[in-house]
Order: structure tokens, then C-alpha cells, then sequence
């Protein structure tokens, strides 16, 4: 049975990552519902509300396969007016004055049927499940800017794609915009809006005009970083009317004027394109990346509540570390009986802060961390190695010449206990490390499931440029 299972996988790997996304969002999301519920911290329930309501919301969010392309630009672009081209209907508010957009607002787009490329190219929906919801915001540069920018970081973390919209000479202030808007990672189509006012405008006229203000800008982040020419679009989402000579059939002749059709083609194939090839990965890579903020703050806060009871706790598996190799006179079973010590030390941190975790788990941890601190591994199994050897022969000399080798035998134990308590006590402070990051980093966690995905991505995706900064 697996091995057809494993063909569906491979066939269709959006949907392998939307599913592992949604796996980890509902580990995550029921270990601290759990672990809430069981606490008597009231203050602990207040502070996480937040954290683990927006858990729910993206797990909901891929349950109901809905993704969100919000807008951006500054006043006067025409972001509405390009909304509205798309959906073919007037549902956001257009007009001749600066700022009518007051604040953000959301309409459910069902693009239906196909439409031609700019290459000639058909792209017909085939999105499934997958709904789609347009956010028009306000311009990025209009009065009360701090407000208005702080909501659209808001905007911009809770969308899957960002239409950056433009229109005629590109300024110093809009590529600024484009970068700070960068900082979400997420992926980004340029849209260059009122081609009919600039017929002389080309995508890679746009984009040599970018490289420019980058230069002088001195903004570090590198174009193609951002973007390539393939993610600008040009468009003209409100044509401007144009006075068209009318002949009739008495001799008249009047002049009458016309709006011609919106150009908005181009633009809805390249999102259904984006849609259909990386729709779900994109679902699946954001909602993985809020979960990780949200993980990471319950973790914390966690730690910092219960920092006491988990000093406690180190200090506990520190003493009994150190007494059980002082008593041990077998050099090989020091070794063991610590490693064991510290994995279960570790376990008992882990479900002092919510996080059920397996005793294979707890393991691996221990091997990361001594593997990432080679000191710590170097210092305690070599001096551990070699005082438990000059211990064992301590205990056999023991025998010999009973008060030499008991005072040996003393001295030894005593050195290798020290050893191996600050090697436990330093192990525990690590551990805390790790565990501040909440489910994020197991098998099933965010960061995992991330790092797989943005492996097993093509080249020549949009999400591919994402990689190193999402991983």
C-alpha cells in the first residue's frame, strides 16, 4: 500500500507539502492547547492567546486552501484600479484624489476561464480547492505614514504573493518601499500600471531603471535578489478615454470619447501560472513561516515563566550526574550512565515547557549539542575516559594497598564529578537553547518541514530565490 502512495507523492509534490505543513501546525498547535489547558498559570493562558490563535488561523487557513495576494505602492498608482481589471468588477473604490483607500479591504477573486499570454501562452485556472483573496491597502506614502506602515507589515506577513504596483518614473522612496516589503520573503511581482500614459515602456526598461536607483540608493540587497525582468508585468488597469473621429451616415462627422478595455491579461497569467505551479508550496512555506514566530514566542515566554523550576531541575540531574560517576568505579559505564543522565535531563526540560519528546528524541538533541560544542564533548568524554580509567585502576589498587589506593580512588572520583556536573549543567543551559524554539525543530516541526520543502523546489520557481533566507 505505501508504495502507490509514494507515486501520488512524487506526482504531486504541492500537495505532499501542504500536507506536512498542516501535520505541523496541528502538532504544534494541540501540544500547547494541551499543555495550556493543564497549566494553573492564568498569567501564562493570557500571554499566549495571541500566539496560539494564530496557530489556528493558519492551520484553518490551509484547511481552507485560501490564499491572499495583497497590493502595495504608493498613492496615485492605480493599485485599486488593477484589483478591479482583475476581478473585472468595480469592488474596490477608484478616483481622480490621493488616498481614497482608507484602510485595508479583502474580496474573494474566482478568476474562470482562460486567458492569452503576452507569449500567446493559455493559462486556465486549475487551482482545485484553492481559493484566492485580493487585499487593496493604502498607499505606502500617504499622511500618518508610521500607522500606515506598521498595517502594511501586517498585510504583508499574513500574504502568500505581493503585487508591487508602479507607475511611470520609479522614485527613490518606491524602491525603498520594494525592499522593506522584501524583508517579509515573500515573493513579489512588480506591476507597472498606466502603459498607455508610457507606450515607450518595456519590463526590461523597468528593470535597468531599478538597477539604477539600487546604485544610488546604496541600498546593499542586490536586484536579483528581489525580483528578475520576468516578474514585471506591465499593465493598464483604467485606460485613459481617448477622443475617436465618428463618421455618419448624413456627413456628420463628431468626435466622441471611448475608454478602451483594460490590459490585465498578462498579469492574471502570471499569477494563475505562480497559482498553479507553487500555489500550495506557497500556502504551506508561509503559514509554516508564522507558525514559526508563533512557536518560537510561546516557547519563549514559556522558558522565561518557568526559569526557575527548570534552573531547579538542571541543578537536580547536575547533582545526581556527578554522585552517580563519583560512586561508579567502571570507566565505560561513566560514559553511559552521563549520556543517560543528560537525555533524560533533557526530556524533563522538554516537558517542563510543553514539548512532549521521545527518548530517541532527546538523544539527538544531546548528539547536536555536544557535536555544536566540541569543547564540551572533547573535554568531558576525554577527561571523563581517562580519570575513569585512573579511577577503575584506583579500585583495583585498592585492594593492594588499601589506604594509597582509596585515597586515589577519592581523588579521581571527585575530579571526574566536577567534570562531569559542569558537563551537565552546561548540556541542560544548551538544551534550554533549542527548546526555546518551541516544536520548530523536530522531525514534524516548522523549521524541518521548511527546509524540505524549499529543498525539493525547482529552479526557476518564483519561491527558489526565497530559499536561503527562508531556510
Amino acid at each position: 500500500m505505501n508504495q502507490p502512495s509514494s507515486k501520488v507523492n512524487r506526482s504531486n509534490p504541492q500537495e505532499t507539502h501542504l500536507n506536512r505543513a498542516r501535520a505541523s501546525l496541528r502538532r504544534a498547535f494541540t501540544n500547547y492547547s494541551q499543555y495550556l489547558r493543564s497549566s494553573k498559570n492564568s498569567v501564562l493562558q493570557a500571554t499566549l492567546k495571541d500566539e496560539l490563535e494564530a496557530l489556528s488561523a493558519n492551520l484553518n487557513k490551509l484547511d481552507t486552501f485560501v490564499v491572499r495576494i495583497a497590493v502595495f505602492g504608493l498613492v496615485s498608482r492605480g493599485k485599486s484600479a488593477v484589483l478591479n481589471a482583475l476581478m473585472g468588477d468595480q469592488k474596490f473604490e477608484t478616483g481622480p484624489l490621493n488616498g481614497v483607500t482608507q484602510q485595508p479591504r479583502t474580496v474573494r477573486w474566482l478568476p474562470t476561464g482562460g486567458m492569452v499570454s503576452e507569449h500567446s501562452g493559455i493559462a486556465s485556472p486549475q487551482l482545485g480547492k484553492v481559493q484566492i483573496e485580493l487585499i487593496d491597502t493604502p498607499g505606502l506614502d500617504e499622511v500618518d505614514g508610521h500607522a500606515r506602515a506598521t498595517m502594511a507589515q501586517e498585510v504583508a506577513v499574513r500574504a502568500d504573493l505581493i503585487l508591487f504596483v508602479v507607475a511611470g518614473d520609479i522614485t527613490r522612496t518606491e524602491y525603498k518601499a520594494l525592499c522593506d516589503l522584501r524583508q517579509v520573503q515573500k515573493p513579489m511581482i512588480v506591476v507597472f500600471n498606466k502603459i498607455d500614459l508610457y507606450p515607450d515602456q518595456s519590463r526590461q526598461a523597468v528593470y535597468a531603471n531599478l538597477q539604477k536607483l539600487g546604485g544610488r540608493t546604496g541600498r546593499s540587497e542586490r536586484l536579483e535578489q528581489l525580483l528578475t525582468p520576468d516578474e514585471i508585468v506591465m499593465v493598464a488597469a483604467e485606460p485613459a478615454p481617448l477622443q475617436m473621429r465618428v463618421e455618419y451616415p448624413d456627413g456628420r462627422v463628431l468626435t466622441e470619447w471611448e475608454t478602451p478595455p483594460p490590459e490585465i491579461d498578462d498579469l492574471k497569467y502570471k499569477i494563475l501560472k505562480i497559482l498553479n505551479r507553487e500555489g500550495r508550496s506557497l500556502l504551506a512555506l508561509n503559514a509554516l513561516s508564522q507558525a514559526r514566530i508563533a512557536e518560537t514566542q510561546i516557547a519563549q515566554r514559556i522558558v522565561e515563566l518557568q526559569e526557575g523550576e527548570a534552573e531547579a531541575l538542571i541543578w537536580k540531574f547536575t547533582r545526581y550526574k556527578a554522585l552517580a560517576i563519583a560512586l561508579n568505579p567502571i570507566a565505560v559505564l561513566d560514559l553511559i550512565g552521563g549520556a543517560v543522565s543528560d537525555v533524560a535531563m533533557i526530556r524533563a526540560l522538554a516537558n517542563l515547557y510543553g514539548l512532549p519528546m521521545t527518548r530517541y528524541e532527546a538523544g539527538k538533541l544531546l548528539q547536536t549539542i555536544l557535536i555544536s560544542s566540541g569543547g564540551l564533548l572533547l573535554g568531558e568524554l576525554g577527561s571523563g575516559l581517562l580519570l575513569g580509567l585512573g579511577k577503575s585502576a584506583s579500585a583495583l589498587a585498592t585492594g593492594i594497598d588499601g589506604s594509597a589506593g582509596f585515597s586515589a580512588l577519592a581523588g579521581a572520583a571527585i575530579a571526574q564529578a566536577g567534570i562531569a556536573g559542569y558537563g551537565s549543567y552546561s548540556v541542560g543551559r544548551a538544551a534550554q537553547v533549542y527548546l526555546e524554539q518551541g516544536c520548530t525543530w523536530g522531525a514534524q516541526g516548522a523549521n524541518t518541514v521548511i527546509r524540505d520543502i524549499l529543498n525539493q523546489v525547482e529552479p526557476n520557481t518564483i519561491i527558489y530565490r526565497l530559499r536561503q533566507e527562508l531556510m
